[in-house]
């Protein structure tokens, strides 16, 4: 098979996809970018990008998708968003930083965009569990997890209406929580919330054969374009 030119995947969200508190090497990007370069390295030029950034919102992502995603036209995107949506700061009175109807708006508009230059293959992640579950959100009536927990029905929902890949990492936290294989907090660093090194594991497990199976679609899609003289 003839090598196409290149495939490029881009990682779009916050301190999830950024890696905070782990060391670049060991995190889930970083190792499904150096393993999607081995695993196509006969087929394509695999370009992997990460224009993430710790604290970012979708409503932040919004003002800087014009240039971090849309002028790279990549044909893979993956999108992680949420956990500083449905956050609360204290200086909030109790709102969240994105409403739930702004957030879905917010992610259906990033899917939408990233589709009309060039995105044939989008996944959307819904987060992991987290252990902050006692204290509440300031002056509101709910503790953090119920908040991401809420947040992320929304991203299924988004996923499932814009036909959207959906990796939905809170089940699989969950799952291997409830299956006896982890701890949960063993996932977490000690702000109950970031992933640790074994986080990081889970999530390169779970996102790595969707986002190969979402290259292959790219780079089988491009060969019937060449074979139909497209």
């Amino acid at each position: 098979m003839q090598k196409l030119r290149r495939v490029r995947v881009f990682f779009f969200g916050d301190s999830i996809c950024f890696g905070q508190g782990v060391s670049p090497h060991k995190t889930w990007v970083t190792r499904i970018s150096d393993a999607l370069s081995r695993a196509f390295k006969d087929k394509a030029e695999i370009v992997v990008q990460n224009p993430s950034i710790n604290g970012n919102t979708t409503r932040m992502a919004l003002e800087r998708i014009a240039y971090d995603v849309q002028a790279h036209r990549p044909e893979v995107l993956i999108v992680q968003f949420g956990m500083n949506d449905c956050n609360v700061w204290e200086t909030d009175k109790g709102c969240p930083r994105v409403s739930p109807e702004t957030f879905a708006a917010n992610l259906s508009e990033i899917i939408d965009r990233s589709r009309t230059f060039g995105a044939s293959q989008v996944i959307v992640g819904a987060n992991h569990s987290t252990t902050r579950t006692v204290t509440k959100l300031p002056n509101a009536d709910c503790v953090y997890e119920d908040a991401n927990r809420h947040y992320n029905a929304i991203v299924r929902e988004v996923a499932n209406s814009k036909g959207a890949q959906l990796a939905d990492l809170e089940r699989v936290f969950d799952d291997s929580v409830e299956a006896g294989k982890h701890h949960l907090a063993d996932l977490l660093l000690p702000d109950e919330l970031h992933l640790s090194e074994s986080g990081h594991d889970l999530y390169f497990a779970h996102y790595l054969p969707l986002v190969e199976s979402a290259v292959t679609a790219v780079i089988e899609e491009r060969s019937g374009s060449v074979l139909r003289g497209g």
